[in-house]
């Protein structure tokens, strides 16, 4: 009985390990939308990425009072905890990189249908784009296939995102004197900020998967501390 009970809860764990890797997917999908939205100043697909958020959210309470109905029925062993507690952090971390999406498409209508739009910032935002949804992507099979590897690799790809956020920041400040231009060029910066944070939220969920494989947490770099960031 004991022996049968253990495999009940083996299979509810894998179901709510799907669930939440599939919510990574979620978010990969409403990203490419909301830079779709971005790149033709679509207000209506934005409107859409604004009210498909339910459907994130949703994943969300479902992956969440999942785990918790889970940890009524059996204790797990250690291995099982570990996993359990990254997959708190993973879908938590789903649930923020939709708000950021959110965040983004509300940005459009306060820009207008023709903003003064410049194509060079354009340009490093889309590219901050793909690499947010590159970023996703990845972490997503680093968890799946409990790649600690390829999750550190997530810090590399990180201050690529890094980077190009500080390169629109610089942009913003040399745009020019028009008050039009420059209050797009703020909404733009807030974009950026939006994709950056994504990519944070990415290079969490590696940190996860090098927790249920080694059980221990370390932060892939820490701000405070950048000369004790492991190499």
């Amino acid at each position: 009985m004991r022996a049968q009970s253990r495999i009940h809860f083996q299979d509810e764990l894998a179901d709510l390990e799907r669930n939440a890797l599939g919510g990574l997917d979620m978010v990969t999908s409403t990203l490419e939308r909301t830079l779709e939205a971005l790149k033709h100043q679509d207000i209506e697909l934005a409107s859409f990425v604004i009210a498909d958020d339910d459907r994130i959210d949703g994943r969300y309470l479902e992956v969440h009072q999942g785990i918790l109905s889970l940890l009524a029925l059996q204790a797990p062993v250690a291995t099982d905890l570990r996993t359990i507690a990254a997959l708190l952090h993973v879908i938590k971390h789903v649930e923020r990189m939709g708000d950021q999406c959110v965040n983004i498409a509300k940005l459009l209508p306060l820009s207008g249908h023709e903003p003064p739009a410049h194509d060079q910032m354009l340009s490093m935002i889309e590219q901050m784009g793909r690499q947010a949804v590159s970023q996703v992507t990845q972490s997503k099979q680093a968890f799946s296939r409990r790649d600690p590897e390829l999750a550190r690799d997530l810090v590399r790809q990180d201050e690529v995102i890094n980077r190009l956020n500080r390169d629109v920041f610089r942009y913003a400040l040399q745009i020019g004197d028009d008050a039009d231009t420059r209050e797009w060029a703020m909404h733009m910066l807030l974009v950026a900020r939006a994709l950056e944070r994504i990519g944070d939220n990415a290079v969490d969920i590696g940190e996860q998967t090098a927790f249920v494989v080694t059980g221990l947490f370390r932060e892939f770099t820490d701000a405070s501390h950048p000369e004790l960031t492991p190499p």
